[in-house]
């Protein structure tokens, strides 16, 4: 019944857009309209597009799902609800599928949009095809998502972090202009809002690259707990951050065309109750030989977290180095 209602409500809020002549995109970030004939949507092929989207969120404290759904029938999907930012369509027909695949498209209907249609021969095929490529529906909505951020932050952006980075590392990057706290350390740049909750906060370090051994998790925990202790004190003498290893997971990602190791999970302070998550992205300056690492971390222990650590993710990925400008 949420469901329904939600998207009820949404198809109001499209409806005063259209009024107003306006060709924007309705709905909120990592919202996503199904649609899908109600017969596949209920059976066992609906339900793996279902659990494909409402998987976790990795390097969470606690669950939160990846996406939130609304559902429609084809016949239902009209001008109105065509004004959604991420649609799926689902396209079920033997005459003129042999085998399941994508196609997508943005910016068909409205501005900025993402649509990803699923095509198949059968439900069976569907289902298959959807539990192999799960990974790759999560990434290209919160791709989606993360580009709409980065064009917000193209223009929304912090001159004076940006210059600053730019005299210390010589990089640019683009951070978000609220956080105006900030900490100067050897090779390091810490920036923050500094605030009880909801608090965001980019660091940006350097360290020399010594060989292939320092793009694995191991290194990166130890050269992260370091740089952390040495620059990010707790409240009282011995307190101090450190990184749930436990909790971290990395993968090698490409950043502009470039290799880079991405980690996220859970950093906490020893000796105290405070925690949270972050994530970062190392990689390598070939002009100087290092490594420069960009990282963000949340604390907010009485909120979700997935929006806020998203919207800060997409910083790193404007991180641009030394000859890539």
């Amino acid at each position: 019944m949420k469901q329904y209602l939600h998207l009820l409500a949404l198809m109001c809020v499209a409806m005063c857009c259209t009024a107003c002549g306006g060709g924007k995109s309705s709905g909120r970030a990592y919202e996503i309209l199904v649609v899908i004939d109600q017969g596949v949507w209920e059976r066992p092929a609906g339900r793996a597009l279902y659990d494909v989207l409402d998987s976790d969120v990795p390097g969470l404290p606690q669950s939160e799902r990846s996406f939130r759904m609304m559902y429609t029938a084809p016949s239902h999907f009209d001008s109105t609800l065509k004004m959604v930012r991420n649609i799926i369509l689902v396209d079920i027909n033997a005459e003129r599928f042999t085998q399941p695949k994508f196609s997508s498209a943005k910016d068909v209907y409205v501005n900025p949009q993402a649509i990803l249609t699923i095509q198949a021969p059968d439900p069976a095929s569907l289902q298959q095809f959807l539990t192999e490529s799960r990974q790759t529906i999560i990434d290209f909505f919160t791709k989606a998502e993360m580009n709409r951020q980065i064009a917000l932050l193209e223009n929304a952006h912090s001159d004076a972090i940006s210059m600053q980075v730019q005299a210390m590392f010589g990089c640019d990057v683009w951070v978000s202009s609220e956080l105006t706290s900030s900490k100067k350390g050897e090779d390091f740049l810490w920036y923050g809002t500094n605030t009880a909750t909801g608090d965001r906060n980019f660091v940006i370090y350097s360290f020399p690259y010594r060989d292939k051994n320092t793009f694995t998790k191991e290194y990166f925990v130890q050269k992260r707990d370091s740089v952390m202790k040495a620059n990010i004190p707790g409240a009282r003498p011995g307190m101090y951050m450190a990184t749930d290893s436990l909790m971290s997971d990395v993968r090698a990602i490409t950043v502009q065309g470039e290799y880079c190791l991405e980690a996220r999970g859970l950093w906490r302070v020893k000796g105290d109750f405070m925690g949270g998550p972050y994530v970062s992205h190392m990689r390598l300056d070939k002009e100087h030989q290092r490594i420069i690492v960009a990282e963000i971390f949340i604390y907010s222990p009485d909120k979700l977290k997935r929006n806020l650590v998203r919207q800060m993710e997409a910083s790193l990925y404007t991180l641009r180095l030394p000859g890539s400008f």
